[in-house]
């Protein structure tokens, strides 16, 4: 955060957006406070909903922490019954009726209301019914490098694809694996994920958790991504 004697650097003006400067969007892109959370109280309504951090701007922090809350909803503690089937309805361009189900909706930020007053579903309500629908499948990670200032780990999803790495918050890393950011280099680590999207900024991660070791002279990545996989499809539903 600047400090007492920051001043606003209008010499570097972000390329991208009118709002800030260059180095502020990096730092607000790869944190999920955004741009208004990296600056004094004095500059927050200036750089409020800044569009180079904003989580419906592709591939930041915010956009992904969003895609894996929406996810974690719907895999571990679903919508109400009801609640869903208006979201469902909403999604196929109906026109929904229960003004109570559609306000805890628009509150989680899966349907929006334009000005017509017609809900319409969010990309992060399709990111949720995706998540119901779709199958999730066990995978094993291997986490081969961290870019600190990005705060991203990229990983390999063998289960996935054995050639694309992925990019994957620092924070859903750390955060349920325990582990400090220098630790996660070479740790392999177990999780379940939406194999069938075609995008590595689409793959969603959770539960991920530390690997077991494998056994000693399995060094090998290939070697070591096939035990894996075998080991959690006997032992993971």
């Amino acid at each position: 955060m600047p400090g007492p004697a920051f001043e606003w650097p209008e010499e570097e003006n972000c390329p991208n957006c009118p709002c800030c400067f260059r180095e502020l969007c990096q730092r607000g892109a790869a944190r999920t406070k955004q741009c208004h959370g990296c600056v004094r109280p004095t500059y927050r309504a200036r750089v409020w909903g800044c569009p180079c951090s904003s989580p419906m701007t592709r591939g930041t922090a915010a956009w992904r922490a969003e895609r894996f809350r929406a996810t974690v909803r719907a895999t571990e503690c679903p919508l109400p019954p009801s609640v869903e089937v208006v979201l469902r309805a909403v999604a196929q361009g109906q026109v929904a009726g229960d003004l109570q189900a559609l306000a805890l909706l628009r509150v989680g930020g899966f349907v929006a209301e334009p000005a017509d007053e017609v809900f319409t579903v969010t990309e992060l309500g399709r990111v949720y019914l995706d998540a119901r629908s779709d199958q999730r499948f066990p995978v094993c990670v291997e986490v081969l490098a961290v870019d600190r200032p990005a705060r991203l780990a990229h990983v390999m999803v063998g289960a996935w694809n054995s050639s694309r790495p992925v990019p994957v918050s620092l924070d859903q890393v750390t955060g349920p694996t325990g582990l400090a950011v220098e630790q996660l280099p070479g740790m392999w680590l177990d999780a379940y994920a939406n194999c069938l999207v075609t995008d590595p900024d689409d793959l969603v991660l959770t539960r991920l958790r530390v690997a077991q070791p494998v056994p000693d002279g399995w060094r090998d990545s290939e070697q070591t991504m096939t035990l894996r996989a075998l080991t959690l499809a006997g032992g993971r539903s």
